[in-house]
């Protein structure tokens, strides 16, 4: 789990020690832990499933492959939102991009392939002119890239985005909350599997709480 607080290895691996060995996890092993206070939802009549990540994050990107397997088996009354969590400037560079791509309608094209460049190939997507490039690539225009990324929708999601972690209490990712209420992480959870069954065991209870 990517901290971003973990400015140094050394303490990066006292979080990891201190994750391991936390005393409340031990006493009560659910799997999850409550959003506090509780946050509304967009639809009341929908289990709501938010994803916290980052491209640039390694662990992020070793669960994508699993999390887009689980998204495509959902049933209708759950609905998946994917959000990317702005702890630094270079964090915002990436959401902008993301939004950016939202805007255009082309997330589901471009989505795995920016992981793949950031992770695997080592590319720098950070300025518009790299961006644009990226873009370009995926058959988007200049035109209608430049016009998407500086719009004022794209900012606006840029800047609500930077304080939606705060709100949730997320320190890291990738962390998914449910329905409002509950989250969970690998470190919480024990695996990127568990967070698996975790998701599924708290979308069934919410499930049964709306009929």
């Amino acid at each position: 789990m990517l901290k971003k607080f973990a400015k140094n290895s050394l303490f990066a691996l006292s979080l990891a020690v201190a994750a391991t060995f936390n005393p409340a996890q031990a006493a009560e092993p659910t799997g999850y832990e409550l959003v506090t206070p509780a946050q509304p939802t967009r639809d009341a009549k929908k289990v709501e499933v938010i994803e916290f990540f980052w491209y640039g994050c390694p662990h992020c990107f070793d669960f994508e492959p699993t999390l887009a397997k689980w998204v495509k088996a959902l049933p209708k009354n759950v609905e998946f939102i994917r959000q990317p969590a702005v702890f630094s400037d270079l964090w915002g560079k990436h959401a902008k991009a993301y939004y950016t791509a939202e805007a255009l309608g082309v997330v589901d094209k471009v989505h795995q392939d920016f992981f793949d460049a950031i992770q695997i190939k080592k590319e720098h997507l950070e300025t518009e002119e790299q961006l644009a490039k990226f873009f370009a690539a995926h058959g988007v225009n200049d035109a209608d890239f430049k016009a998407a990324y500086s719009s004022f929708l794209v900012d606006t999601k840029v800047r609500q985005a930077s304080q939606l972690a705060a709100k949730y209490g997320i320190s890291g990712v990738p962390a998914i909350v449910i329905n409002g209420k509950y989250k969970t992480s690998g470190p919480v959870a024990g695996s990127h599997e568990k967070m698996i069954e975790v998701m599924n065991r708290l979308i069934e209870q919410e499930s049964a709480v709306k009929k």
